[in-house]
């Protein structure tokens, strides 16, 4: 017996791929870490350029004057209410058409049910360019153009919004409607007071798309309105770029400062947004 233990070789730890250096899975995380670190390197370089840019002075050194002069020269004061308000009051319909349209496709029984759903999502491969002259032709015989309503009304509806919000009150558990039911709660009152407290990831998700989406949209802006009191946030940098084509360094502030409401918003809701998209569509 003492031969035999004397015989036995210890195990040697680097033939053993589940630990020390060829553990597979540190492997892949530090692999997946150092292409993460890359890719976000990619990415941010562009906007470090457009940084650095637009805090040049004219000697070289870094200054703020660049932001002071196209606030002023750019006139974005306005352009920024406007779009605020535009992108606000698209966002807010939006969510509340997608939360009835889409807590009645996941939840009640009628007829037609999928072949709506077949519609709805046929919309989201079509392009809004496609339909702008019917929409134009209705609007205009609602004495909408050049008012905010053509703005809004375009885009009040959004089919994408409909399917995110369906597919995340399906992971819901039927039981607590159920149960709401069994208390005397209506339809209404399940939805307000149940589905949309738990859905609050989804409704975070919609409402970064669609005011992110609002604010960085020029096409509405450029083809339903003239009046320079309703510019909106890129309207106003698309008149300033060409205004000043040469002058970079004002060029380059005036993109930061249309672009930061997005960003400020984006890093607020960044956790519910991962969370929203990463749990809609997992039934529970």
């Amino acid at each position: 017996m003492l031969l035999e233990s004397s015989d036995r070789q210890p195990p040697n730890p680097r033939l053993n791929f589940k630990s020390g250096l060829f553990d597979q899975d540190k492997i892949l995380q530090k692999l997946s870490l150092v292409l993460l670190i890359v890719g976000a390197g990619l990415v941010l370089l562009p906007l470090g350029i457009v940084v650095k840019t637009s805090l040049t002075s004219e000697n070289g050194g870094w200054s703020w004057a660049n932001y002071r002069q196209a606030w002023q020269r750019g006139g974005f004061l306005l352009a920024f209410a406007n779009s605020t308000f535009v992108a606000l009051a698209v966002t807010a319909v939006q969510i509340f058409t997608s939360a009835l349209s889409g807590y009645a496709l996941a939840r009640l029984e009628f007829r037609g049910k999928q072949a709506l759903l077949l519609i709805i999502l046929t919309t989201l491969v079509i392009p809004f360019q496609i339909l702008v002259i019917p929409i134009f032709l209705v609007l205009k015989w609602g004495h909408l153009i050049n008012t905010y309503g053509a703005l809004i009304l375009p885009t009040a509806v959004n089919g994408f919004g409909i399917f995110l919000l369906r597919q995340f009150f399906l992971t819901i558990p039927i039981e607590l409607e159920e149960a709401a039911m069994l208390d005397g709660a209506n339809r209404l009152q399940i939805l307000w007071r149940v589905m949309l407290p738990l859905a609050r990831p989804a409704l975070v998700t919609l409402f970064l798309f669609s005011f992110i989406g609002e604010w960085n949209d020029l096409f509405k802006p450029l083809v339903f309105t003239t009046r320079p009191e309703l510019q909106t946030v890129q309207l106003a940098l698309a008149g300033f770029q060409e205004q000043f084509t040469n002058d970079w360094k004002l060029m380059m502030a005036a993109v930061v400062i249309a672009t930061i409401p997005v960003v400020v918003l984006f890093l607020l809701g960044q956790r519910q947004l991962i969370r929203g998209i990463a749990t809609t569509g997992i039934k529970n």
